[in-house]
């Protein structure tokens, strides 16, 4: 297989694809350093393009502070839109195919069912829209793309859900935890395995798929479980979304359907707990 080079590298995502490449022992990865590897900067792009010829590109480069983004639409914009563009027009010159990563923050959140790729997007923040948009864009111009959207992504790595409640969790008594935002979290090295199952499989199935783990659950019962399985004697609060205002919108409900993803690429997806379980296991250990 030719060369996959791998775009925002040093995020959560990034780390998780090169533990799982390591694994599956997929050694024609690249992960440049953002200093070579700017998805802004259309003559770096051209030329790091020349250099490694990827067959495929992953794109984990994003702004995802979703409450700053609505006071930094710009740079949001920029990184989210003209970036995923930049990489769609560079993959089309260089015949190379294109694996965006997504969110469910495009939908409103407020439909009585899982989300299907088709549903209408109708995004409800700035982060939300400038990933619809990046989307778009990518649509637009390189037919050769997978668009995968996920939701509530943790791992061992970077700065997430999962490792701010065990730190809260070690400081605190007690902590209040929204209960009526609904979804399912994604362990990063699950979305990274099946990433790198779909660039094996050799297929030309392209289009948008959904991907988190199995289940559905709350923030507050993701909290939950968090300090069960690690034996944390915080006390959880379960509170509305309007007793913690954000800057910016969440949707209320954005369960998705895997039902595309699995039946097309034949990927078996775990039960986020079980998911979970391995994540603090990992964490523990370190």
């Amino acid at each position: 297989m030719q060369n996959i080079v791998v775009f925002g590298a040093s995020g959560q995502l990034g780390h998780c694809l090169k533990n799982v490449a390591d694994a599956k022992q997929i050694n024609n990865i690249i992960f440049p350093p953002e200093n070579e590897a700017n998805i802004l900067d259309t003559d770096v792009l051209s030329n790091l393009f020349e250099q490694y010829k990827p067959a495929y590109v992953i794109n984990c480069a994003a702004y995802t502070a979703v409450d700053k983004a609505e006071d930094d639409v710009d740079l949001a914009r920029k990184i989210n839109r003209t970036g995923a563009a930049n990489l769609a027009m560079q993959c089309k010159e260089h015949g190379a195919v294109l694996v965006h990563v997504s969110t469910d923050f495009i939908f409103k959140g407020d439909t009585p069912h899982p989300l299907v790729e088709t549903d209408i997007a109708e995004p409800i923040s700035i982060y939300g829209l400038t990933k619809l948009e990046g989307e778009q864009d990518i649509a637009r111009i390189l037919p050769q793309h997978y668009i995968i959207r996920t939701s509530w992504l943790y791992s061992e790595y970077g700065n997430n859900f999962a490792k701010t409640m065990l730190k809260l969790g070690a400081e605190r008594d007690e902590l209040k935890i929204i209960a009526d935002q609904v979804g399912t979290p994604t362990y990063a090295i699950d979305l990274a395995a099946a990433i790198l199952d779909i660039i094996t499989s050799g297929g030309e199935n392209f289009g948008i798929y959904h991907y988190s783990n199995e289940g559905v659950t709350s923030w507050y019962d993701f909290a939950k479980a968090i300090f069960d399985i690690a034996g944390s004697k915080v006390k959880a609060l379960p509170i509305r979304t309007n007793e913690y205002p954000t800057r910016a919108t969440r949707p209320a409900f954005s369960v998705m359907d895997k039902a595309k993803i699995k039946t097309t690429f034949n990927i078996e997806i775990p039960y986020w707990r079980d998911s979970l379980t391995v994540c603090l296991e990992k964490l523990k250990a370190q």
